[in-house]
């Protein structure tokens, strides 16, 4: 078994990915204090050809040389924009068509093993703070909640890896072509 070259995986260029056709999801995080954790999900946003990322409060923006280290570029690839309220930026993407869903623990929330994201629907996905999590008025304007499933003794996931696992959910069902 031979590792495979950066060249050999046939990955797109800045201009052919700004061109190709993205997943329909938006993700916004709110009040996300850790720049390591932007950096993360700008990297993974890269990886599932992302829409746009929401950075909201407190949640630093690029350019930022700390969020780079964890982002290698892609908050160079990945369309961003900054709101200062979370409650405003999911208005705003309620009246752009986004289906609004926080990651978080919450009475009725929806399995992420037993959630299907709809073709053709445009998914705005709310990720909280590391230790407060999406703030109550964020979740009280979302359509519904997603719950990662888990087995051990800790109560949640570091923010980005919940990034890494809802984002690969939704990539795995509803990808854009290439």
């Amino acid at each position: 078994m031979r590792k495979i070259t950066n060249e050999e995986l046939g990955r797109p260029s800045v201009e052919e990915f700004a061109r190709q056709e993205k997943m329909p999801v938006a993700v916004v995080l709110d009040n996300v204090r850790s720049m390591q954790n932007v950096g993360a999900f700008f990297r993974t946003a890269d990886a599932f050809a992302v829409e746009r990322i929401a950075l909201c409060g407190i949640t630093a923006t690029p350019p930022n040389r700390e969020i780079h280290k964890t982002a290698l570029g892609a908050e160079m690839t990945v369309r961003w924009d900054y709101c200062e309220s979370t409650t405003e930026c999911l208005k705003t993407l309620r009246e752009e068509g986004y289906r609004l869903y926080a990651v978080e623990q919450v009475e009725g929330a929806c399995m992420l093993d037993e959630f299907h994201p709809e073709p053709g629907v445009k998914y705005a996905l709310v990720f909280g703070n590391e230790v407060e999590g999406v703030a109550q008025a964020a979740v009280d304007l979302c359509d519904g909640s997603i719950e990662i499933p888990q087995a051990g003794t800790k109560h949640s996931v570091n923010v980005s890896v919940a990034g890494g696992v809802v984002l690969w959910h939704f990539f795995w069902q509803v990808r854009p072509k290439r």
